[in-house]
């Protein structure tokens, strides 16, 4: 089944029932659906066609949803980009991708229009928000287009979405996404829209995330209410759930510590709750211990994934997250709340290698790779990092590292790369090292990530200044403020007199880590 048919379905079952809610608008099925169709015959109009790629820049918004229904029903290709990237990023993004056409937000219209003589294949802008000049108008095509469905040839390996993902070489990487990234696992975990059962699914998880994007499909085929947040505010949030008694939420740890450490958390009913997802970064154990307490009638999920696996490949589910029985069956399920990521889910298979791509046996600590038909199949135009991501018999490397208990669940030890994750958020410390670099009494850096207890991690930069040079922490991160986005910048600075290294010359980062590894 294809995604197109997650909405096709829905708005026949339940046409009248709220499809997302956004800051006060309020669209139904039928109306996310005919609205999506006037939108696919402007694109249409404009020369786009199956298999062109169309980009949004915006932070969450009703739009999101309608841009990429209208893009899937021409056989085309949307690309979500990160709203917090910087021009560069944006400039090869949409460079690498091709992309024909830019949905636009307000508070990007500027500066993608400096970068316009960049651009080397968008031919049309289009404004999400308002007029501008020498941009299309997205109401404006709205209005002009025809209501009439399309059926576009496509099957479900076709691509859909694009969707870039930070490394550790700097540069974005393109993962493509078919139908079938999608369409396989919703099918297996999400029973379908009914008009007897109407769910409300409050959404905050960036739309230029795997999660997200997966969490929203999922909701149009369950046909349940996605109550979308532009970003997340822990009062606007908790807000949300009392006044849409919402049933089911995403939300990254940083996010579930601010609501259980609000002073506010009191004055809001959030007894509709019945669903909490967690994922994309580390969760403390002392914040998931508090969360179970504190919101005694939420059933809790620890997903596990990544954007090369179309998101979820393990699951600790709400049973996990009941902590009773024997003595020895607490103590388990103790420690598998502090540390497991579950079991792998129906579709996928998943196991540890040691560094030659060998099998380890149980409890023995290695990489995580996995296999599956929602698992890429390679980077986008990029043939040397995607023979650098699979083992030779075609299993993804994760690029995590841990171990498997005896009855299948997995634990987690460490990343096999040095990938900072901050809030969700991916980090390449080549590109943070890279802008430290560009400061002129900077001979040598590295940067880790270290425990935060709020943001799971944040960058730490390790530095080795000129021979007669001074410099202090708050120069170099203000160097860095003009350089990076400001959840890349390192949070900390420590000077050192040289950087370790091994017989080859790479830096021991993990030599760095054992140092300076301490929380900041």
């Amino acid at each position: 089944m294809n995604t197109l048919d997650f909405l096709s379905i829905s708005s026949a079952i339940c046409p009248d029932r709220d499809c997302v809610v956004f800051e006060g608008n309020r669209y139904t099925f039928a109306e996310v659906n005919e609205r999506s169709n006037r939108l696919a015959s402007s694109l249409a109009g404009l020369g786009i066609k199956k298999g062109d790629v169309v980009a949004i820049l915006q932070v969450n918004c009703n739009q999101f949803l309608e841009a990429y229904y209208s893009v899937a029903k021409l056989g085309a290709i949307l690309v979500p980009l990160n709203f917090r990237a910087k021009e560069d990023e944006l400039t090869y993004m949409l460079n690498n991708c091709g992309a024909v056409a830019v949905f636009v937000g307000d508070r990007y219209c500027s500066m993608v229009k400096a970068m316009q003589p960049d651009l080397t294949t968008v031919k049309h802008l289009i404004s999400i928000d308002g007029k501008q000049e020498g941009m299309a108008y997205y109401e404006d095509l709205i209005a002009a287009g025809s209501p009439d469905d399309h059926f576009p040839d496509i099957s479900d390996d076709d691509m859909t979405i694009l969707m870039y993902t930070a490394g550790t070489t700097g540069k974005p990487k393109g993962v493509p996404m078919t139908h079938n990234s999608y369409g396989i696992y919703v099918l297996e975990n999400v029973d379908p829209a009914s008009p007897d059962v109407e769910e409300k699914n409050l959404l905050t998880v960036p739309l230029y995330h795997v999660a997200g994007f997966q969490a929203l499909l999922a909701a149009v085929y369950g046909g349940r209410t996605v109550v979308m947040m532009r970003q997340f505010e822990v009062n606007d949030w908790m807000k949300a759930v009392q006044e849409e008694k919402a049933n089911r939420a995403m939300l990254v740890p940083t996010m579930l510590k601010r609501v259980v450490d609000s002073p506010d958390f009191d004055k809001y009913d959030m007894s509709s709750l019945r669903v909490i997802t967690y994922g994309a970064a580390p969760m403390p154990f002392e914040v998931i211990k508090k969360a179970i307490e504190m919101l005694p009638g939420v059933r809790f999920i620890n997903a596990f994934g990544q954007t090369e696996t179309a998101s979820t490949i393990t699951m600790l589910g709400p049973e996990d997250h009941v902590i009773e029985g024997t003595p020895e069956e607490k103590a388990k399920k103790l420690k598998r709340l502090e540390s497991s990521i579950g079991r792998a889910m129906g579709d996928v298979e998943m196991k540890v290698v040691d560094a030659d791509g060998k099998d380890l046996p149980i409890g023995e600590v290695g990489e995580f790779v996995a296999k599956g038909p929602r698992i890429m199949k390679g980077y986008f135009k990029d043939s040397d990092k995607t023979a650098a991501a699979f083992t030779a018999d075609g299993w993804l490397k994760t690029g995590d590292t841990g171990y498997m208990d005896e009855d299948g669940y997995f634990y987690l030890a460490g990343r096999g790369d040095d990938m900072i994750i901050r809030g969700g958020e991916n980090i390449s410390p080549e590109e943070v090292e890279n802008a430290i670099y560009t400061f002129p009494k900077v001979e040598e850096v590295a940067v880790i990530g270290v425990p935060d207890p709020e943001w799971g991690q944040e960058p730490k930069a390790v530095i080795v200044l000129k021979k007669g040079e001074s410099a202090t922490a708050d120069e170099i991160m203000e160097h860095c403020r003009q350089k990076l986005s400001s959840f890349k910048r390192p949070r900390a600075v420590v000077f050192v007199d040289e950087l370790p290294r091994n017989q080859m010359g790479k830096i021991l980062k993990r030599v760095l880590r054992e140092q300076y590894g301490q929380i900041l």
